[in-house]
């Protein structure tokens, strides 16, 4: 098998034994858990879209290392015309989900690790290479969802891991056996984990060689003994228990987040590819950062198309599409997602070849991407909550729209245009408030400010990656200036 159905993914991911625990219960079956299952359809949807004929030359490609037809979400960049279609593949995704679709870290760090550990097998005749192009057939054969995980809780920031007061909050190595090593740790915000088949674990900052026991990366499927998943709070996530759609706003599609504890894990010498090479932590880490911050032109976009759409729709049923500050804002809210997206086309198509033949984002156009991105969904969201009003947050639910009484009361007093039912008027209003305060929001608003780095990181690489020193080399020249 190389391409999983969408309905082939829900049972592997049902046949998995995982440790989850949401709202101090162990959670059976992700599958069938009403809080958990949108964020399962989503990741099912980059399984279904690749399927079909219209979109297979975004959501699949051929494999570089066995030629067979693979998913996209488990390629090795080839080419700046991968890095380009992985972009819009990502904004394809988000506008037919409008929420987090999860594959998008794991391909980031397949792309990472790959280049990574090429360079660390050639500065110290090491394995690790050879170790994760056996890994990446076989997820690529088997079409694995793989959650990346790089973030730890981290403790006092301004602490190095070793000098915690607890060494564990840094994830660690602990025990080194002749077959492996055994790990102990946690990584926070591991988005869609609890839909994944393999977790790729990866350091979090650069290391020096008194952390050399934080310097690890490897894989292990995500039922291994040890692993525990707790699953973290949403606004309004229990809106989802209700059975009531339209106050869900998006009742297919969502994601979920969970902080997921490492408690001595143990593994297998084959499937670690960097264990104690400090020197290239940082490499691992930049490359990461750099590759998912590109993605973070793709996936918002599309997210961001579905909100603009709602809001134009809002504008409609109240009556006001006509307006001049109407059609301004809309055009605002546009200007700005598409900046978001030339970001992240531009630090794609001026990519480049790495020394192990996969290709990376331009860094610098990649932080400047991730700092738009910081910034423009929240401004975006804005505009909406303007353009739908007061109602967005102050609908009855829709309990109250199905009560014999009450719904002649809302349908009376809430309608907006004729021809326009209260009801569409509230769905369209929900879905806003879903993207801009509810669970949507989690990955439209707040992790577009702190996934793939908080804001400071991306101006410490801008800084870094600038060249300011030549910039003032080239205003020299101009003024003819001769040190």
């Amino acid at each position: 098998m190389t391409l999983k159905t969408g309905e082939q993914y829900i049972e592997s991911i049902r046949n998995m034994k995982m440790q989850i625990y949401m709202f101090g219960e162990r959670v059976e079956s992700s599958v069938d858990n009403p809080i958990l299952c949108p964020s399962l359809n989503s990741v099912k949807a980059t399984y279904d879209l690749a399927q079909m004929p219209e979109y297979e030359d975004l959501m699949t490609v051929t494999s570089s290392v066995t030629g067979n037809k693979i998913n996209r979400f488990t390629h090795i960049h080839q080419s700046t015309e991968d890095l380009i279609k992985k972009v819009k593949m990502q904004r394809l995704l988000g506008q037919k989900t409008a929420s987090c679709f999860q594959r998008c870290v794991g391909m980031d760090a397949f792309n990472s690790v790959y280049s990574t550990t090429y360079e660390i097998d050639k500065a110290y005749n090491t394995q690790y290479h050879r170790n994760f192009v056996n890994y990446m057939k076989y997820v690529q054969e088997n079409d694995l969802t793989v959650d990346g995980a790089m973030t730890d809780p981290k403790g006092d920031r301004s602490l190095s891991p070793g000098k915690q007061s607890d060494p564990d909050l840094f994830l660690r190595v602990v025990e080194r056996r002749t077959d492996g090593v055994v790990v102990r740790g946690a990584k926070a915000h591991q988005t869609g984990i609890c839909n994944s088949h393999e977790v790729l674990v990866m350091p979090t900052i650069a290391l020096t060689f008194e952390d050399k026991d934080y310097a690890i990366s490897f894989s292990v499927p995500v039922d291994t003994k040890g692993i525990i998943m707790i699953i973290g709070r949403q606004s309004c996530d229990t809106r989802k228990l209700e059975n009531s759609p339209i106050d869900v706003g998006n009742s297919k599609y969502g994601g979920v987040e969970a902080l997921t504890i490492f408690d001595n894990v143990f593994v297998p010498n084959e499937r670690i590819f960097l264990n104690g090479e400090t020197d290239f932590s940082g490499m691992m880490v930049e490359r990461f950062a750099g590759y998912h911050r590109q993605s973070y032109g793709g996936c918002k976009v599309g997210v961001g198309d579905v909100l603009i759409g709602a809001a134009a729709l809002a504008s409609e049923y109240n009556g006001v599409q006509k307006a001049s500050h109407i059609k301004d804002k809309l055009i605002e809210m546009t200007h700005l997602n598409e900046t978001l997206y030339s970001c992240g086309i531009a630090c794609s198509a001026e990519g480049h070849k790495t020394e192990s033949g996969n290709y990376i984002i331009d860094l610098l156009l990649a932080n400047v991407c991730k700092q738009n991105v910081t910034r423009f969904p929240y401004e975006i969201a804005r505009i909406a909550e303007d353009i739908a009003g007061g109602l967005m947050v102050t609908a009855p639910s829709e309990k109250d729209m199905r009560d014999p009484v009450l719904s002649e009361y809302i349908n009376k007093y809430l309608r907006g245009v004729d021809g326009v039912s209260v009801e569409n008027r509230i769905r369209i209003l929900r879905l806003i408030e879903n993207l801009t305060l509810g669970t949507a929001a989690v990955g439209y608003r707040t992790e577009s400010m702190h996934g793939a780095g908080s804001p400071q990181a991306q101006r410490i690489m801008i800084a870094r990656q600038g060249n300011i020193n030549g910039k003032k080399e080239l205003a020299k020249s101009i003024a003819r200036i001769n040190d």
